[in-house]
């Protein structure tokens, strides 16, 4: 897991050592013996490659240091001063120079980069695990989609159904309703005729208002159930007078102690099996009380 980090981190380092020893061996070999000139070299190398070996091992240790960071970023800023003072200062290939200084910072920025996904970095089973859970995922996802699709297109067809099905029902109403209009205008037709206007009469007087006969049959509704005739008494009880259907209205009235209330006075005239309109009955209690 390691490699794909910190292959591009050493070699970028190992060129920018290189790079900066000769720089360094090239540029201040002139003015000094060269053996000076390459102890200055490998002492800003050393240096350099000595913080890195202790980040790397605090880093191993799951540590880190900022007084150490800031060494090496200090090693590596003084090597690219270094490199860009040469090219700056070089009577040839300047640009080519100024092109290359950047490496020790490059370096510094892949080491950071390396930690980096040491610290963010999972074991395999780590990644299956999160691979299992990320397809579990897709398949809950892929299932939902595909439920309401149907689900969309079960109520599609659900609303055509019934769409459909009112439109028949419309139309058969419509139908219905044309049927009925033809027939009543048909009927309408019949009883405005001379010749049938008479015989409709003799069904009933409304159908031609203004045409009668001498005899008008009755019609009697039919009757489910058993039929229980009144007695003939009630049915030829003469009417009361006023005075005595007063005098029977007071004797019902102080039949008790005390009075009866109008209720309960019609009431038991009503059982006793005497006949009077309620308007009279009522006149006659308050003429009594």
């Amino acid at each position: 897991m390691a490699r794909p980090t910190a292959l591009p981190a050493v070699a970028v380092t190992a060129v920018s050592l290189v790079l900066t020893l000769a720089v360094v061996v090239m540029w201040l070999g002139t003015a000094m013996p060269w053996p000076v000139a390459l102890v200055v070299g490998l002492g800003i190398d050393g240096g350099w490659l000595a913080t890195l070996a202790y980040e790397r091992r605090l880093a191993a240790q799951g540590d880190h240091s900022r007084a150490v960071t800031a060494v090496g970023w200090s090693f590596g800023l003084v090597a690219t001063g270094v490199l860009v003072a040469h090219a700056l200062m070089a009577e040839a290939d300047t640009g080519a120079w100024l092109a290359v200084a950047w490496l020790p910072i490059a370096a510094k920025a892949l080491w950071l980069v390396h930690v980096r996904w040491e610290r963010t970095a999972l074991t395999p089973r780590a990644l299956d695990m999160i691979s299992g859970v990320q397809q579990e995922a897709r398949d809950k996802a892929a299932v939902a989609r595909a439920r309401l699709r149907a689900e969309a297109t079960t109520e599609e067809t659900r609303l055509t159904a019934v769409t459909e099905a009112g439109t028949r029902v419309a139309r058969v109403q419509a139908k219905t309703a044309e049927t009925l209009s033809r027939a009543w205008s048909t009927l309408e037709s019949a009883r405005t005729g001379e010749d049938t206007g008479r015989a409709l009469t003799s069904v009933t007087s409304r159908v031609t208002p203004g045409v009668t006969l001498d005899v008008t049959p009755s019609w009697e509704l039919p009757v489910w159930g058993p039929i229980k005739p009144l007695t003939p008494e009630l049915e030829t009880a003469p009417a009361l007078s006023d005075a005595a259907l007063d005098t029977l209205v007071d004797e019902i009235r102080h039949s008790e102690t005390p009075a009866l209330s109008y209720r309960e006075m019609a009431a038991r005239f009503r059982t006793a099996g005497h006949s009077a309109s309620e308007v009279r009955l009522r006149a006659a209690w308050k003429r009594v009380a």
